[in-house]
């Protein structure tokens, strides 16, 4: 079957004019890390089967797939037909061509959630510390606690000595257990900048009396400043939201576009087949296994803003999230919100019948073919790491000059 094509320039119309579209990059993901559009997503041409019906839920979503010149979008397309998807085309010429037409590419993996979290510190100007101002209030035994907002596996890798696992969309409902007193500093750390980013204006936005900052450059500042690390850390912070959390999370959503829904409306979005629609648990893998609504897939909120494109390919798509305590929930979307998606955060539904079960794990794809990311594991040269910076540094500026985006800041 023949398949049809689309110009880079049709492309940029449809993502200026906020219709559905699903940008797929064939490659495999170190290829794709090498340069790709801003909002193309990554779906490997020998992965389509294992992730295609998870990740591109309407089976009638315009997809549009390229590759560079590696002969991969055929195949590709022809088994996204075989699995019945029925409005497939590639772009035209391919990743030259849209480089031809002047349009930008960005480097690395979930590059524009990360150029997201460098343009909120930019018009926020979030406060931070350097890894030397943090391992000297360490040395003072000054009055501070140290949050880690990766997920748990990536914090007992390695993680800055003394602090605690507090997974990013966790942070609002749990920084009262962490620094119940509100003289405690709290330092939020990642491993490079966009997750401290995120996590240090998510706990400023909701109002945390204390005072907040993140680390700057995360483990990856700290091991460029030659402090140690620590390994094999199990340290979890515990549930214990401070006076006012889940109003004043509620107050950003709603500052931010959020809207709130409940089982009704949530129907009303399902029925609508004219729109693609995701659905996310953001709570933790525990309790989402103890209990979850059905048709609700499982992606801690910290990480879904981060990886949104691996979990959302279909850009301008519809969001659903759920958390039974709200707060989450709220924090999540605010975020998605402000990166222009159309999201909602669901009220109740959980005191009705609830599927049990862990979440669906898709196989990580063959190490050979997976970018290596500079901040993870502890034997990354230190030119990688500094380059990677740099990388983020000039990412606010590959914005401007994309012109797509379409986010703003709250």
């Amino acid at each position: 079957m023949t398949l049809a094509s689309v110009t880079p320039q049709t492309i940029r119309t449809t993502l200026l004019l906020r219709q559905e579209i699903a940008l797929l990059d064939v490659r495999h993901e170190a290829q794709f890390a090498t340069g790709h559009p801003l909002f193309a997503a990554n779906m490997a041409a020998g992965r389509i089967a294992l992730e295609a019906q998870l990740r591109l839920p309407r089976k009638d979503v315009p997809i549009i797939l390229y590759d560079d010149g590696e002969g991969l979008v055929a195949t590709a397309a022809d088994q996204l037909r075989a699995l019945g998807y029925s409005n497939v085309a590639a772009l035209a010429g391919g990743l030259e061509a849209w480089k031809a037409a002047g349009y930008e590419v960005f480097e690395d993996v979930n590059s524009y959630a990360k150029a997201f979290g460098e343009l909120v510190e930019s018009r926020r100007h979030t406060p931070s510390l350097s890894a030397d101002e943090v391992a000297a209030l360490i040395s003072d035994k000054a009055d501070i606690a140290i949050l880690d907002v990766r997920r748990f596996d990536e914090y007992a890798t390695m993680n800055i000595p003394g602090s605690v696992s507090v997974p990013g969309a966790e942070l609002v409902l749990r920084a009262g257990g962490a620094a119940p007193d509100p003289d405690t500093t709290i330092i939020v750390n990642c491993a490079g900048r966009t997750r401290s980013i995120i996590g240090t204006q998510s706990l400023i936005n909701a109002g945390l009396p204390n005072k907040v900052r993140a680390l700057r450059n995360g483990t990856i500042g700290w091991t460029l400043a030659r402090h140690d690390l620590e390994h094999g850390a199990g340290k979890r912070g515990v549930v214990g939201p401070f006076e006012g959390a889940a109003d004043n999370a509620r107050d950003v959503a709603y500052r931010a576009g959020v809207r709130h829904i409940g089982t009704h409306e949530l129907a009303a979005l399902e029925n609508d087949r004219q729109r693609t629609l995701y659905r996310f648990d953001v709570r933790d893998a525990e309790e989402y296994a103890a209990g979850h609504l059905a048709g609700f897939r499982h992606y801690a909120g910290g990480q879904l803003v981060q990886e949104i494109d691996m979990a959302a390919p279909v850009r301008d798509a519809r969001i659903v999230l759920s958390d039974d305590k709200c707060i989450r929930a709220d924090m999540t979307a605010s975020w998605l919100a402000q990166m222009g998606w159309e999201v909602y955060a669901l009220e109740g539904g959980y005191d009705g019948p609830l599927e049990k079960g862990p979440p669906r794990v898709v196989p990580r794809p063959d190490p050979a073919h997976r970018y290596r990311r500079p901040y993870e594991g502890t034997d990354v040269a230190e030119k990688a790491m500094q380059a990677y910076l740099d990388w983020e540094y000039g990412l606010v500026e590959q914005l401007r000059r994309d012109g797509t985006h379409g986010f703003y800041v709250i």
